[in-house]
């Protein structure tokens, strides 16, 4: 089998020349071509996946993920090259085609309103360029490579990114450790109204195919995002809004299926320009069976979801934005109980989202502005499904009813004094929650936020600058009564604050240096206070506390980093000192009626530690070489000096990846070690190696067409991951896969 595997991968990527199709071949042979990168010219990066068209022709092309081109057998004479991207200032290249001759013409383009469309996507809220804390974004086929069933699965592996995981579904990155609300996963800059981050049995409500960018903060970032931010931010990015300059119509049509769970899934979207108005629409559909591992299918482990959105936008002078209507249904199992073997868990959700943006341009020295808002009705049903006396039966055991508000303003200065650009703003953040049934274990929670927050950069030198922002936050939180906790009325105030302050510094040419200490200020949400019962979907018995306090974490990031030439290096460490650390602890106890797990929520001062570090380095241009670790240690350090539970154990990968341009071939080796430094009553898992391979072809014909295979855990290796909340991991994590994916950009 593994030897068909390879042959079939070589097969690909030999006939890929059979496959792509000339667009000179209809022209005269004049060999009168031209090749070259477009650039950035405000970052000097290459730009992938940026339209070239020769003025009064139908002769173009897309750069490629290197933001390279070339274009062949052209007429002779002159010509003008028109180059398009979002996001950029349309420019115009004048050149002459001469026979029998190849020209290198790199092309330059402008970024327009960079900094408000960085907004939403980076650290920094003026979108400067100089870091304080590490990042990683991943757009276009970046995206197709890693496309995966859920967010989850997708980011797992990248450095200081693991993965909860309960099946596809509902699996969750962890960042450096942290879970929960402690990580906040938005959606263009607003949270997105899910439930996500309560538990290990609910999901993302965004399809990973929707999202045409994805922007991974490791680290504090509550001075933007809100004070629960801890450990990171992970943005999703649509372009549901379509309100960028372009005129015409362009779009995507997106295919992909998977060996290990028979998943198809199919996506689309179109946008239509004419100025100063831009329409957009999307559409995905995904299905998937139970997984399965060497040892045979997980039941309770299917899927299907759909997800579709229309956008309206408009760009007219300084004045851009639009509105979106989205809508989103997941139907999905849950691994089944030992405990509970004649009942199956399923979760139904079903979430309608309105989405609106503004940003402007003004004189004056508040000359940029932005204001976003995202409002969102969720439910979400816990069904029960048995089989007494051969009749099936669906119950509603738990149902969730949330509505969610959130909006953030934002104000840019130019350059004043001794600051450079900055911004202040405002945020305002209010849900309600309603959980009811009769396997209700929590209460609901009512929540109002309102945040005001100021981000500064003050620049010593051409290649030393300092950051520091601060915030501060009004919440009124209190828990809305059900059938199940009719007593409770507790309400809680507070005003918490939130800073920062960085330190960039660019010694040489190439070499980057940043660093970040900040404060950060989480209150116990509702589940952590007063949950009392069995959590079905989860497979746990959960007890709260309601004697929890805030939990404060102080955290300092460090990291260095080299790109240029043939090599890029980045070295990152971290330490996140927490007082009141709120922790789900295994008690070792199961509860008698249930047959389940007692999980309680605990109170300590713990500390997380650790670090990431990556390598890459090019021997020659179309082969590329890399190596990653990271690593994370947490422990209490007030009662008992334990370790805290589900901490991911130390990670080693390599890749190795030959890029031709209109194609590749690639593999990937993981290492996972046995992760023995376990909390009371957890158990420890054993290390396990991953290889897997992939190739690609890239063609231009009428668009842009991607092709990727790939092959996942290509040994079928049997392994348990450390982060699994199946029950005692008892479940295999996925065997063998074969992944197909196809993309079409128009």
């Amino acid at each position: 089998m593994r030897k068909q595997l390879i042959f079939y991968f070589l097969l690909l990527f030999i006939t890929i020349n059979t496959l792509q199709a000339n667009p000179s071949e209809s022209r005269p042979v004049t060999d009168a071509n031209i090749f070259g990168h477009v650039i950035d010219a405000g970052t000097g990066e290459h730009i992938p996946f940026i339209n070239l068209l020769i003025e009064g022709t139908r002769i173009g092309t897309i750069t490629d993920v290197s933001g390279h081109y070339i274009l062949t057998n052209l007429p002779v004479g002159e010509h003008v090259l028109i180059v398009q991207g979002m996001g950029f200032e349309t420019t115009r290249v004048s050149f002459t085609a001469v026979a029998q001759q190849t020209l290198e013409i790199d092309l330059e383009v402008q970024p327009i309103h960079i900094a408000l469309n960085e907004i939403i996507i980076t650290a920094s809220p003026t979108a400067s360029g100089f870091r304080y804390q590490p990042d990683k974004r991943f757009t276009g086929e970046d995206l197709q490579r890693r496309s995966e069933a859920s967010f989850g699965e997708m980011l797992n592996g990248e450095s200081g990114v693991s993965m909860r995981s309960m099946g596809s579904a509902p699996a969750r990155p962890v960042i450096r450790g942290l879970d929960g609300d402690r990580i906040l996963v938005l959606q263009n800059g607003e949270r997105m109204g899910d439930i996500s981050e309560t538990s290990a049995d609910h999901s993302i409500a965004l399809d990973p195919l929707a999202a045409s960018r994805v922007e991974v903060v490791r680290g504090p970032a509550s001075l933007l995002y809100g004070s629960s931010a801890l450990g990171g931010v992970i943005n999703l990015m649509t372009t549901d809004i379509p309100d960028d300059a372009d005129t015409g119509t362009s779009g995507i049509l997106s295919f992909q299926g998977a060996t290990v769970n028979t998943m198809g899934a199919g996506f689309g979207r179109i946008t239509h320009s004419n100025d100063p108005w831009a329409a957009s629409a999307r559409f995905s559909y995904r299905q998937a069976g139970n997984i399965n591992t060497p040892e045979g299918a997980i039941p309770g482990t299917e899927m299907k979801n759909y997800d579709g959105s229309l956008g309206l936008g408009f760009h007219k002078g300084q004045n851009r934005g639009g509105l979106s209507f989205s809508m989103a249904g997941q139907h999905y199992g849950l691994p089944g109980h030992s405990f509970h073997l004649d009942e199956k868990v399923e979760i139904a959700m079903q979430r309608q989202t309105l989405q609106g943006r503004w940003n402007y341009q003004r004189e004056g020295l508040f000359d940029k502005g932005q204001v976003r808002f995202n409002a969102s009705r969720m439910l979400q049903d816990e069904l029960e499904l048995s089989e007494p006396a051969g009749i099936s039966v669906e119950t509603i055991g738990l149902s969730f009813r949330k509505h969610t508000f959130s909006s953030t303003a934002t104000l840019q200065h130019k350059p004043h004094s001794i600051f450079a650009r900055g911004a202040m703003g405002m945020s305002l953040y209010a849900h309600d929650l309603d959980v009811s049934g009769m396997e209700a274990f929590t209460p609901g929670e009512r929540r109002l936020a309102m945040g005001l927050f100021t981000f500064q950069e003050i620049p010593l030198s051409d290649i030393f600058r300092l950051q520091a922002g601060i915030r501060f936050d009004l919440q009124h939180t209190s828990a809305r009564a059900n059938e199940i906790f009719s007593q409770v009325g507790e309400a809680r105030n507070a005003i918490n604050y939130s800073g920062s302050f960085g330190v960039n510094h660019r010694p040489l040419p190439n070499w980057e240096i940043g660093g970040q200490f900040a404060r950060s200020h989480r209150n116990p949400n509702i589940q952590e206070l007063f949950a009392q019962g069995v959590h079905l979907g989860a497979g746990v018995y959960e007890v709260g506390n309601t004697a929890l306090k805030d939990e404060i974490g102080n955290g300092g990031d460090f990291f260095i980093r080299y790109g240029g030439g043939r090599i890029e290096m980045e070295l990152a460490t971290f330490v996140n000192h927490f007082y009141n650390f709120i922790i789900f602890q295994p008690t070792g106890e199961t509860d008698q009626e249930s047959g389940f797990p007692i999980f309680a929520y605990e109170g300590d001062e713990a500390r997380l530690i650790g670090g990431e570090f990556s390598l890459g380095y090019n021997p020659i241009e179309a082969l590329q070489l890399g190596l990653g670790l990271d690593y994370v240690m947490g422990r209490r350090i007030g009662n008992g000096k334990e370790n805290l539970p589900f901490i991911p154990p130390l990670r080693f990968r390599t890749t190795v990846e030959y890029d031709l341009g209109w194609g590749w071939l690639g593999g990937k080796f993981q290492a996972t070690t046995t992760q023995n430094k376990v909390a009371p009553e957890e158990l420890p898992t054993e290390g396990y190696t991953l290889v897997g391979l992939t190739a690609g072809v890239r063609l231009s014909k009428a668009g842009h067409h991607v092709i990727i295979l790939r092959a996942d855990n290509l040994l079928n290796t049997k392994y348990r991951d450390h982060l699994s909340r199946m029950e005692d991991r008892n479940f295999l994590m996925p065997g063998r896969n074969i992944n197909l994916a196809y993309r079409w950009f128009f």
